[in-house]
């Protein structure tokens, strides 16, 4: 066949791509659908076929012919926050892999807007969505997930019939607060606890924390700070009122990487060493905390397997191979200490 002839036309067509690939328009159209079930012999032939020839999908055609717009739905509190940014950014990788686009909203943790997303903002041009909430309550988010195929991500209380991809965080959280037991440190403060919601992230791990130091016959009196947000700022002012008490902690847990490098800039602005008077442990394990100064022990989370999980997830229930509310999906998390711990700053741990 020509390819330059065919290249050169005004819009090459899918029957184009096959006969370049040396394949069916059925395994062009599996290719470009993004269906797991295809082998990378094939995958890579159609790739270089679209590539010779330019092939862009009609999305209106295939919208008519499948149902499907080739569009998935990210909404997620807040994109300045690293931790999301990079979920969003590994999620928009896996799903032009398997030839969707994602359109991220931002809910800044508001109910409303949140409900709106979930109960139809844009389903008339998504496929799926993948949500991350804070505000809505079960009842509404096992409601809104009747309209539209949806994947949770988070470990609050949601409802069973959803699927989500979540990590233990009270496992997580204890082990943060073990391992600062283990250096010797007492009075360890928390900081990041939610100021009212018992079903969300940050109240599990609190009582992780809590579980913890229980189990090492300590009180938390005074040591857990609350906080609205999770941000730099807030750790600067929950520092402050922690070094403001009669007995200042000698570490501290924050529930996120940001919280914890707002809490060594404050130690570090009250002329104080970090680990030696404090120690500090954060939660994400952002990019920034390898780089942060000390470096920052933190629990890390997969952000890539989130969220290919909850791609594949989503992509099952849509080609009908998972059925909805088939359950939770966990991922592992794993503390990586460095020197804000007295680790050291590549993350492995300093020999005893």
């Amino acid at each position: 066949m020509d390819v330059d002839r065919v290249a050169s036309s005004a819009r090459p067509r899918m029957v184009d791509v096959a006969r370049v690939a040396g394949v069916s328009q059925k395994s062009v159209s599996n290719v470009l659908g993004g269906y797991a079930e295809v082998s990378p012999e094939l995958r890579a032939k159609v790739e270089r076929a679209v590539a010779l020839l330019g092939y862009v999908p009609n999305s209106a055609a295939r919208t008519l012919r499948t149902g499907r717009t080739g569009v998935i739905a990210l909404a997620v509190p807040n994109l300045s926050a690293p931790y999301f940014a990079e979920l969003a950014s590994h999620l928009t990788d896996a799903a032009a892999e398997r030839g969707f686009t994602i359109l991220i909203d931002e809910t800044h943790g508001e109910q409303d807007r949140e409900a709106l997303i979930a109960r139809g903002l844009r389903h008339h041009v998504i496929d799926g969505l993948i949500m991350s909430p804070l505000a809505m309550d079960p009842a509404s988010i096992a409601a809104a997930a009747r309209s539209v195929p949806m994947v949770l991500l988070g470990e609050r209380e949601l409802p069973a019939s959803v699927d989500h991809v979540a990590i233990d965080n009270v496992a997580a959280a204890r082990e943060a607060t073990e391992h600062l037991l283990q250096l010797g440190r007492r009075r360890i403060a928390t900081v990041g606890a939610p100021l009212d919601d018992a079903t969300s992230t940050g109240s599990l791990r609190l009582r992780g924390y809590q579980a913890a130091m229980i189990d090492a016959g300590l009180s938390d009196d005074g040591l857990v700070v609350r906080t609205r947000r999770l941000q730099r700022h807030h750790g600067v002012e929950a520092a402050e009122q922690l070094l403001a008490a009669p007995r200042p902690p000698d570490a501290v847990f924050c529930f996120s990487d940001m919280l914890a490098i707002g809490v060594m800039h404050a130690l570090r602005m009250h002329g104080l060493r970090v680990p030696d008077d404090v120690a500090v442990v954060g939660f994400d394990d952002v990019s920034e905390a390898a780089y942060a100064n000390p470096t920052l022990t933190s629990v890390h989370l997969d952000r890539r397997r989130i969220a290919r999980a909850a791609l594949d997830i989503l992509v099952g229930r849509l080609d009908g191979s998972r059925a909805q509310g088939a359950g939770r999906t966990m991922i592992e998390h794993r503390l990586v200490v460095r020197e804000s711990t007295g680790g050291r700053p590549d993350g492995a741990a300093l020999q005893p």
